[in-house]
């Protein structure tokens, strides 16, 4: 009458870690946010589109600490594409003397703000705009590379 009683519970404390072993699913990948997945083209209201906020002394002071902070541990002191970060995770940055002069300031605020792919996060509302477009600034007199025409000066 006993057995049944005793031999229930040894099932169930041998069967026991099976049973949660197979109910146990692996986790499902995580997809970064979609702001810093990469976008294949910039909003065409960022495109040609000209920095509207006139630098001051004090915004770029600030810029330049923003991007000791944020930015430089990637694409290097002088935005070389050479950061300690970048050279770790062998990632191929380019190097801002090259390839700011391809982008207007718009395209580079849109960039800054939502990130460029899985390297690269958004700022997003970490940094109020007028912070970002001085941001440009900054890396405009970084790279010694032209602003839109029509920018604020």
């Amino acid at each position: 009458m006993l057995k049944p009683f005793l031999v229930v519970p040894a099932l169930f404390l041998l069967g026991a870690p099976l049973l949660f072993q197979q109910t146990q699913s692996t986790p499902p990948e995580q997809t970064p946010p979609a702001a810093a997945q990469t976008t294949s083209t910039i909003p065409p209201e960022f495109v040609g589109k000209p920095n509207p906020v006139k630098p001051t002394p004090e915004l770029q002071d600030r810029a330049k600490k923003f991007y000791g902070w944020d930015c430089a541990m990637c694409h290097g002191a002088n935005g070389d594409g050479k950061g300690d970060v970048a050279a770790d995770q062998k990632l191929a940055l380019s190097d801002f003397h090259d390839s700011l002069a391809h982008l207007s300031d718009g395209e580079i605020f849109y960039i800054i703000q939502n990130g460029k792919g899985k390297n690269m996060p958004p700022e997003g509302d970490r940094c109020k705009p007028d912070v970002i477009w001085n941001m440009v600034t900054y890396l405009r007199k970084m790279s010694n590379t032209p602003a839109t025409p029509g920018a604020a000066e």
